[in-house]
């Protein structure tokens, strides 16, 4: 039975792989996290991968406090980058295929037409930054390592802009929320399931893929989807980025083009509306 290791196994990507892990009873999956294995000290990745025997790695772990991590540098480096580099000399010396997962934030948001593989990234946040020096950092240790890029996750678990708005919503008669900034939404269980059908492919096509739902929204549709479908009272006014200030500039425009890991891996993505409805559902059944 081949050996599947999950890093970052608490954030939201890592629980919902967690919950599938019983779809894919031909592996036997290890789930950790920061208690189990520090991925930041280099000695304690190779001492693991040595004592186990490891044949696929999927790395959820990441630094994805946008705005912390302007002042937080150091700390969003060594998580996003150097760790990454970590697992991929490890994996390249153990024989392990490993699977990355990146975001749209390697991009600095600025194109009007879906992001595909081939374009060049331009970070315009220190977390973006970190997170494309992490998968260059990877390409020069591990040559056939699988990187996924997605965008605007969320889950049933931990935090995220759903269960912020079902909260929100709940509380206020109306809430504000930007509409000029357009993307896909992805939720999590959705790309938790395209990764363990990528590695159930047999064969491991290494290289750069974009995933995410289907379709197309700004934050502002996002908000009024998501209220539809909890039922929930509240009024959803439009506004301009400029108009809520955040530390750091989020990117106008995320969408991923996702033809390649579709045709490559024979994936079937669905839309982000559908997924939606799953997940507050679950959240309701809770």
């Amino acid at each position: 039975m081949q050996t599947v290791l999950v890093t970052g196994s608490k954030g939201q990507l890592g629980n919902e792989i967690q919950v599938l892990a019983l779809s894919y009873p031909q592996f036997n999956f290890i789930f950790t996290d920061v208690e189990e294995l520090d991925i930041c000290n280099r000695r304690s990745v190779d001492d693991f991968f040595a004592v186990h025997k490891i044949d696929f790695l999927i790395n959820c772990a990441a630094y994805t406090a946008v705005d912390k991590a302007e002042e937080d540098k150091l700390m969003c480096f060594q998580i996003n980058k150097d760790a990454v580099g970590h697992l991929g000399e490890a994996s390249a010396r153990h024989g392990v295929k490993m699977l990355h997962v990146s975001t749209d934030y390697v991009f600095d948001g600025k194109s009007y037409v879906p992001y595909t593989e081939e374009m060049p990234v331009s970070p315009a946040t220190v977390y973006g930054q970190s997170k494309a020096e992490g998968e260059q950092l990877l390409a020069s240790v591990l040559q056939n390592a699988v990187v996924v890029r997605t965008s605007w996750l969320y889950s049933s678990f931990g935090n995220n802009f759903v269960k912020t708005m079902l909260r929100l919503g709940r509380e206020r008669v109306s809430l504000q929320v930007v509409f000029d900034q357009v993307g896909t939404p992805t939720y999590a269980a959705d790309l938790a399931d395209a990764l363990l059908q990528i590695i159930s492919a047999g064969k491991l096509i290494p290289g750069i893929y974009h995933y995410s739902n289907e379709g197309v929204c700004s934050w502002y549709d996002f908000a009024l989807a998501i209220f539809k479908s909890a039922k929930i009272e509240c009024d959803v006014l439009p506004i301009n980025s400029k108009d809520y200030p955040t530390k750091t500039p989020r990117p106008h425009y995320s969408v991923l083009n996702k033809q390649k890991v579709k045709s490559t891996y024979n994936l079937r993505i669905a839309h982000w509306e559908d997924s939606l409805k799953l997940c507050i559902q679950k959240l309701e059944n809770h």
